[in-house]
Order: structure tokens, then C-alpha cells, then sequence
């Protein structure tokens, strides 16, 4: 099996952080091998056209690992992509190839010689950006954004072994500061005082992303990813509240700000407030601070009615 080794300083440290580039390449393994589950089938089937010509969709088929250099540990919450793709035009060409190579397996790694291998990566990656999650970033930020605020509330309820513990499936806490990741027999990853950040994507797949001495990343599948950005048609809970209301109420399965409602549901930030004070006076939503957030989520009166 393979295991990341934390200090207890590691844990300590150990923080959230997001990635669009991460996101990106988890949706272009979805791709790259179908079928796609049942939540995402409708999302593949539009996109897939879109990059049907990217050489990366054949080096991601079948793969069980994803180059280091195409998605090193993010800074912080704030992550740009911009800057995530200018570290991928900066990579070394040996690198590039030999995690390419490493990412395609036996297949012949095709499509990527020259000494300008990693622009032309760079260059299949920002046309993908735009084909995929461009348009959908800020809906698609407030989704992973909620599941930090989720997993920090268990964190501060549990500890980090609880919330490292459930970041997937086939992570298990073994003790002594030993993450299990998967049942493959390979040396430990020592973090050993490096950056350690937990990274959500909205697509299913997940990875370890290794760049030492800067840091690691555990990229794992957000909660909520199953539920489509509210696409099914009015029913008896519209028509009692109005479509908006019954939208923010069911949106609220877990804790979510004004401002995350407003992103993930396309409602102006005045909208969403109003609706919110409205919920909150019937008792069907609850708030509480959360550092300069104000969080609010379903009461159980809201769960019900849902």
C-alpha cells in the first residue's frame, strides 16, 4: 500500500485550497474514459466534442497516475488560473515527457517531441479551460468552496484524521501520522515539514500531486458533485415558495454563504439576500458567523418541507 507519512506539525499545518487547473484535468480524465456516471453523462456528451482533438484525452485513457508538473500544489483559496498555466509553460521538457510517458504507460507517447513540449501542452490545456469550465468557474468555485466550509466544520468538530479520513474512497487513517491513499506497494510519501493542501475537483477522479521540496496536494472528488446546478423543472415546492426561494432552500443541503448562493445559482447578490431573510422569518433556514462569513443552511423544518 501507499501511504503519506504526517508529523504532527504537518497536520497542523495542513490546509484547504483550490485549483482550477486541478478541476480542469480531473474533468479531462472523465473524458477521456467513459462512461461517464450518471450525473456527469449529460455534461460529458456536450463537452466531449468540443475537445475530441486534444492529444492529452489519449495520454489520460487508461492512465492511473497524472503528471506532477501539469498540476503542482495550488497556493491558497485564491488560486488563478493564469498562474497555474504559466508553472506548466515553465516546466522542464525532460520533465514533461517523462510524466507524460509515466501518465501513458505502454502506449506510445505521441504528439509530444520538441523542445517546446511543454507550451504545446500549455496550449491544449488553455483551449480545454475554455472549451470546459471557463464559462462555468464561478458556479463551479462556490460548489468546491462549500465543501471546504463542510470539511473544515468536521475538521473542527473531529480532528484532522476524521476529515483526511473521508476525503475518498480507499483513504483510511492508520495512526501514528500514516494517511493511506491507495493499496499499491510503493515508498511512502514523506511530507516531513513540506505544504500539505487538500484540494476539491467537481469531477470524481483524485490523485496525490508530488512536488517537493514546494509541497503535496491531495486531490479528492468534492461532496455535492452528484447534484446538477438545479436542472429539474418546478414542482409543488416552487409553486408554494416561488421558483427562486425553492431553489436557495434546496441548495442549502450544507452550510453556504450570500455570496456562494448568488455564484452557484446565478441570482443577484440582493436577490439572494432578500429571499434569504425571507426563509430565515419562516424558520426553514438558520445562520451563524463563520470568520467574516455568515453561513446559512437548512433548519428542520427546511429539511422537511424539502
Amino acid at each position: 500500500m501507499t501511504v503519506v507519512r504526517l508529523g504532527t506539525e504537518d497536520i497542523a499545518a495542513t490546509r484547504f485550497a483550490l485549483s482550477p487547473l486541478a478541476d480542469l484535468v480531473a474533468a479531462l480524465h472523465l473524458l477521456a474514459n467513459p462512461p461517464a456516471p450518471p450525473w456527469l453523462a449529460g455534461w460529458a456528451a456536450r463537452r466531449r466534442p468540443a475537445v475530441a482533438g486534444l492529444r492529452l484525452l489519449d495520454v489520460f485513457r487508461g492512465a492511473v497516475w497524472t503528471p506532477d508538473f501539469l498540476v503542482p500544489p495550488p497556493t491558497g483559496m485564491d488560486t488563478a488560473f493564469a498562474d497555474e498555466l504559466a508553472r506548466v509553460r515553465a516546466a522542464p521538457a525532460e520533465r514533461v515527457r517523462a510524466d507524460l510517458a509515466q501518465t501513458a504507460g505502454p502506449r506510445p507517447l505521441v504528439g509530444f517531441d520538441g523542445a517546446d513540449v511543454a507550451e504545446h501542452v500549455a496550449g491544449e490545456i488553455a483551449a480545454a479551460w475554455q472549451a470546459l469550465l471557463a464559462a462555468d468557474w464561478p458556479a463551479r468555485r462556490a460548489v468546491l468552496e462549500r465543501d471546504v466550509v463542510q470539511r473544515a466544520g468536521l475538521l473542527a468538530t473531529y480532528g484532522w484524521a476524521r476529515a483526511i479520513e473521508g476525503l475518498r474512497p480507499g483513504y483510511r487513517w492508520l495512526g501514528d501520522g500514516d494517511l493511506q491513499i491507495n493499496d499499491w506497494d510503493s515508498a511512502p510519501y514523506v511530507v516531513a515539514g513540506s505544504r500539505l493542501v487538500l484540494v476539491p475537483t467537481g469531477f470524481t477522479h483524485g490523485w496525490i500531486s508530488v512536488d517537493p521540496p514546494d509541497g503535496f496536494a491531495l486531490v479528492y472528488p468534492a461532496r455535492g458533485i452528484a447534484a446538477p446546478l438545479d436542472e429539474r423543472t418546478p414542482d409543488a415546492l416552487d409553486r408554494l415558495l416561488g421558483r427562486a426561494r425553492a431553489r436557495i432552500l434546496r441548495a442549502l443541503d450544507g452550510p453556504a454563504s450570500t455570496t456562494q448562493l448568488a455564484s452557484l445559482l446565478g441570482l443577484g447578490l440582493g436577490s439572494v439576500g432578500d429571499h434569504l431573510a425571507v426563509l430565515r422569518d419562516a424558520g426553514l433556514v438558520s445562520r451563524v458567523r463563520s470568520g467574516r462569513s455568515v453561513l446559512y443552511r437548512r433548519t428542520p423544518l427546511g429539511d422537511a418541507l424539502v
